[in-house]
């Protein structure tokens, strides 16, 4: 199982962390990655680019000179292609440049760029980042102290609800903050150093504090389902009550007709 050493904001080892082999032990595959990498960055292309053919060109309505007796070659418009000013053959059009890539081979991607990471030795995992208010003195201090420098990304758990963190390091040149479940292949590759916190560690290896999380969410829902057998037994309640109400039928009849019969007799 894969290990890695846990250190503290001061640069002092705190403890060691087993790895998921599953999230960290993958198959690093090159080409896999490429097609990945190369996707998302299709993904962002505008695709507006265009051209004119010649039949979007404006003028070239008439001949330039008639068809013989000029010794020239023949023309039969100063739009086409091989005029200065003339359309453009096979030139691009707006369209999407899109490329499908599904969930399997992205999470296959981010898995072998983890591997890497963990193999080449630019991963590390601090504890949970803390400041008191932004200061970008204070995150640089950090990072001169885990002897951090060039492309460094900082993985973090979540959006903090302050941004104090995300304030502090992205004024640093070269420092590249992401969030665990937005990591990105590409992001990982090009940085020359990954610096996870614990939290965000969890959530990329499957996030056991949220399926914690998810029974306590769910108690809510089970309260109004509690009721269903209250409704239940009422449903079955009402069905001995026509008995009493057909009983009464006839009695509420048979008083009209012993006083007409009284009557009569």
């Amino acid at each position: 199982m894969p290990k890695v050493d846990v250190v503290s904001v001061a640069g002092k080892k705190v403890g060691t962390r087993d790895l998921a082999p599953e999230v960290f032990e993958a198959k690093v595959s090159v080409p896999l990655m490429h097609q990945v990498v190369l996707a998302g960055f299709a993904s962002i292309r505008r695709g507006t680019h265009s051209t004119k053919t010649r039949g979007e060109v404006s003028g070239g309505g008439r001949k330039p000179w008639r068809q013989k007796g000029t010794g020239r070659a023949r023309q039969g418009s100063n739009r086409s292609p091989q005029w200065t000013g003339g359309g453009v053959v096979h030139g691009p059009h707006p369209r999407d440049h899109e490329m499908r890539v599904n969930k399997k081979m992205k999470r296959g991607a981010l898995r072998s760029a983890l591997t890497d990471a963990l193999t080449s030795g630019k991963l590390s995992v601090v504890q949970d980042l803390a400041f008191d208010e932004p200061k970008t003195k204070t995150a640089a201090e950090v990072l001169d102290t885990l002897e951090l420098g060039g492309k460094v990304l900082l993985v973090l758990p979540l959006p903090s609800d302050s941004g104090v963190v995300e304030k502090s390091f992205r004024n640093l040149r070269g420092v590249r903050v992401a969030y665990a479940r937005s990591l990105g292949v590409y992001e990982v590759i090009a940085a020359d150093h990954l610096v996870m916190t614990e939290s965000a560690l969890d959530v990329v290896e499957g996030s056991p504090a949220e399926a914690q999380a998810e029974p306590a969410a769910k108690e809510p829902a089970e309260k109004p389902g509690s009721k269903a057998p209250a409704q239940g037994k009422a449903s079955t309640e009402p069905k001995p009550e026509p008995e009493p109400e057909g009983e009464a039928e006839p009695t509420t009849e048979a008083e009209p007709t012993t006083g007409a019969g009284g009557e009569a007799e």
